[in-house]
């Protein structure tokens, strides 16, 4: 056995913890925003059994919160992959916390019956009020109004109890746009607005497969979309800086991807390498993490929600 590490071993060589863990299981979506940053390089998704066996491994290793994310998470097998992984890390792991990313198109009122009280938080994504701003971004499909479904959601969230956010990427075709009454008005626990963010080979450079260069804003386009907005007290804004290296981001191989030289860089996949071995090529800054609220209360049993 290792001899005890004594108090001259810097904690600083330690691995972070992987207290919140975004799993990007599929890169696959029904949308093409125009700035998206986790683009369909593949269309590989581990079998259920081999993602469910990271989880726990992750639970291990001090893992209190999981998002599941995408690509769209509810296209692989209508909702029923994502569905199974919910159910699995509140009652088998029984983690505090489990949220999903979604565009919100392809949710159907059967998954909230069946999978609704296992989830804690659903995050839909939703960049402006004006339809056909979505339209230009990208955030749409046919004839589905991308608002009118947000509506509709908000109300299952009620019904099923889920805790019911909202994510925004301010661009260049919203950064002038005044949401106030609209955000009030669905009352979200939480509405994170994100500084829109260029990564190298996903939405920027040679291989990437989105440009995203038209939709960037400056610092302080974004400084003024958030004063226009300071009265909205669940608001949470993420500046470039604060994101690109706080968000422990594991993709569909499950390893994780180090945003620290503006492209994805992944490690070697947690289920070949042990999650210490891997999260050290993270590049997570715990401490910028911590500093940009990323700890919070996150689960639904305390929330003060009214539902």
């Amino acid at each position: 056995p290792a001899a005890p590490a004594g108090p001259q071993r810097e904690r600083d060589d330690a691995s972070p913890t992987p207290t919140s863990v975004n799993y990007h299981f599929t890169r696959q979506c029904n949308y093409k925003c125009g700035f998206c940053f986790h683009t369909a390089k593949t269309s590989f998704v581990l079998p259920l059994e081999e993602a469910k066996r990271g989880l726990a491994m992750l639970k291990e290793a001090g893992m209190e919160k999981i998002n599941f994310s995408g690509g769209e998470p509810f296209l692989q097998d209508r909702g029923e992959f994502v569905g199974q992984l919910v159910q699995f890390c509140k009652q088998e792991l029984k983690l505090p916390s489990v949220s999903i990313v979604s565009n919100g198109s392809l949710i159907r009122e059967r998954w909230f019956k069946k999978y609704g009280e296992y989830l804690d938080i659903l995050a839909i994504s939703c960049d402006s009020f004006d339809e056909n701003v979505n339209i230009l971004i990208g955030r749409g499909q046919g004839k589905k109004n991308h608002v009118e479904n947000l509506q509709k959601l908000r109300q299952w969230c009620r019904e099923y109890a889920v805790a019911f956010k909202i994510n925004s990427v301010i661009n260049r075709f919203n950064v002038e746009e005044d949401m106030n009454e609209q955000i009030k008005a669905l009352n979200p626990v939480r509405w994170k607005v994100f500084q829109c963010l260029l990564i190298e080979g996903e939405n920027s450079g040679e291989d990437a497969l989105r440009e995203a260069e038209k939709f960037i804003i400056s610092d302080k386009d974004f400084e003024q979309f958030l004063d226009r907005h300071k009265d909205v007290s669940c608001l949470v804004p993420e500046s470039n800086q604060k994101m690109r290296d706080s968000y422990l981001i594991l993709d569909e191989y499950m390893r994780f991807l180090n945003c620290r030289n503006g492209r994805k860089e992944p490690s070697k996949s947690i289920l070949d390498v042990g999650v210490e071995a891997a999260i050290k090529f993270s590049g997570f800054d715990e401490k910028m993490f911590i500093k940009r609220g990323g700890k919070y209360v996150w689960s639904k049993a305390d929330m003060k929600l009214d539902w």
